[in-house]
């Protein structure tokens, strides 16, 4: 794996398992231990960002991470934010962006599956999906935190977006009949299925018909 940033020379990480762990890796509720990249990757890492820092992989012999089981129970999850795939569609984005003064890419949102040719918030309703044969369980509908509100290239804030969100895509507005949490939407957290049973050597890639094969009739009944 090569690593780049401006003004540093290229990172050469192999992707063969480092020798060293280092204790005390936390993402959210979650803490242990992972696999240490070693000291130059910790120097070029601190260098660029102009404080402490260590590059770290994720030790799955050693450790687990469940994702929230009131959701999908017995799946996992590794250094992902709280699900290992999350669904937005292309149509979703560019309803966003014709309501924003400045239009934003899909990587504020982070998503790892992004699907083209449905209606905006089309993935709201999809309980399950499939991708080149495999089958993906959307879980929950994905509630956003400040993140996207972060230009990717500047960390720069610009709070409209989330701003914009609440007029149109809050648990107030989707959700009526619920509790009113102050959240807003933006997604679909999924796992793979059949993880569980098979979950090694699966690929997909960009092209790849979706076929929806499970759906709610409106985000009000879709797990959030």
């Amino acid at each position: 794996m090569v690593l780049k940033a401006p003004g540093m020379n290229e990172l050469k990480i192999s992707l063969s398992n480092p020798r060293d762990v280092t204790d005390g890796i936390s993402v959210w509720e979650w803490s242990g231990s992972a696999w240490d990249e070693g000291q130059e990757a910790a120097n070029w890492f601190s260098n660029y960002l102009g404080k402490p820092g260590r590059l770290v992989r994720f030790n799955a012999a050693s450790e687990t991470r469940p994702v929230d089981p009131q959701y999908a129970n017995g799946h996992k999850v590794m250094f992902s934010d709280g699900y290992p795939f999350l669904l937005l569609s292309q149509g979703s984005m560019d309803a966003l962006n014709n309501l924003l003064k400045e239009p934003v890419p899909v990587n504020r949102f982070r998503t790892n599956i992004l699907v083209d040719g449905c209606e905006p918030f089309s993935e709201d309703l999809w309980t399950e999906i499939e991708i080149n044969k495999f089958a993906f369980q959307g879980v929950k509908l994905c509630s956003r935190c400040k993140v996207p509100t972060i230009d990717q290239e500047t960390a720069v804030a610009k709070p409209d977006i989330n701003e914009t969100l609440k007029t149109f895509r809050s648990d107030k507005v989707l959700r009526p009949t619920g509790k009113v949490q102050g959240k807003v939407f933006m997604g679909q957290n999924m796992v793979l299925k059949n993880f569980l049973k098979d979950g090694k050597g699966k690929v997909i890639k960009v092209g790849d018909p979706v076929n929806v094969v499970k759906m709610v009739s409106s985000a009000a009944e879709a797990p959030a």
